[in-house]
């Protein structure tokens, strides 16, 4: 391994255009915003580690080149979330001229859905009577969440997660850069675990990176029990043996650290690969619903796992 450091999410950050994967739609239009020299406010929506706050460093850095930090302005909405950091954070960046052959400052708000609704409101305002000195890029995992006057105001480009096939060449350039040893089935099981998420799949490797990485080690890191050791245990309770199904399952989530929501996350998920009746599937994924419910209101998660167990044993008993 490559003795360095640097947290591998800010290494392996892409600093231009060409370097972002999984985006190609949205790298296009921006591009051309970059070509022309003018930008209007943008809002950027989707799930975390998709590319949000890196295509907005990207675009600063286009617009100031490396010295981009005296006109780029950046938030996280999620620690200064309330009207205060609008009235003056971002107000007095905001109403200053930029530096440079730029007409204008760039301001970037991540996790805007985190500001309180009397934030937004006088964001809306700032947004409204700055635009000459002034262009805001905000990011948010829910759009649903922002008033809609201030969506109004934005270009909206909305950001998918990473497919496998976007996330293996990722996954191998920073194996070969760091002199990683890492099987292609560990690379399958970061693949899983990521769901998509590039940040989240770089910082399990970087855990990892001490030893030579299986898909064990993957897994226990990142808190998630092995799809098939999972599916072992719904097997067992759909053949009737329930007292071997709940030692199986405690066994589990003691090895992995889970809770009770996320073994119920990774049952609901295997219920797909069993050999069962369609019907008998979509019935137990409803269970699962509720008994995740039953957690999240506060139930014993033992009592709750050991009920939906039961719930295996009976639907394999009917059939």
């Amino acid at each position: 391994m490559a003795e360095d450091s640097s947290i591998w999410t800010e290494k392996y950050r892409p600093k231009t255009f060409d370097g972002i994967k999984g985006q190609e739609a949205t790298v296009q239009k921006l591009k051309a915003f970059v070509k022309q020299k003018n930008l209007p406010h943008l809002m950027f929506t989707g799930p975390a580690g998709v590319g949000k706050s890196t295509i907005a460093l990207v675009i600063a850095r286009e617009f100031y080149g490396e010295s981009y930090r005296e006109n780029f302005l950046e938030l996280n909405a999620s620690d200064e979330r309330g009207i205060d950091i609008v009235r003056s954070k971002v107000k007095d960046f905001a109403r200053t001229k930029a530096i440079g052959n730029v007409p204008f400052k760039m301001i970037f708000l991540d996790e805007c859905d985190a500001l309180t609704k009397e934030a937004q409101q006088a964001l809306r305002r700032t947004m409204e009577n700055h635009t000459s000195t002034c262009r805001f890029i905000l990011a948010a995992n829910y759009s649903s969440k922002i008033i809609d006057p201030i969506q109004s105001r934005c270009a909206v480009f909305r950001f998918r997660p990473l497919t496998k096939e976007q996330l293996l060449p990722y996954i191998t350039n920073i194996a070969e850069k760091e002199k990683l040893t890492i099987s292609q089935e560990a690379k399958d099981a970061l693949v899983t675990i990521a769901e998509g998420d590039c940040r989240k799949a770089t910082n399990i490797m970087q855990s990892a990176a001490s030893d030579t990485i299986t898909p064990e080690i993957i897994f226990s890191l990142a808190s998630v029990a092995e799809p098939k050791e999972v599916k072992e245990v719904l097997t067992t309770a759909l053949k009737g043996d329930f007292i071997k199904a709940r030692e199986k399952l405690l066994d589990i989530m003691l090895r992995y650290g889970l809770s009770g929501l996320d073994a119920i996350k990774q049952i609901q998920s295997e219920i797909w690969n069993l050999e069962l009746d369609g019907r008998k599937k979509v019935s137990l994924i409803d269970k699962c619903g509720e008994t995740e419910f039953r957690l999240v209101e506060g139930s014993d998660e033992f009592v709750q796992l050991e009920a939906l167990l039961a719930q295996f044993v009976l639907a394999g008993t009917n059939s």
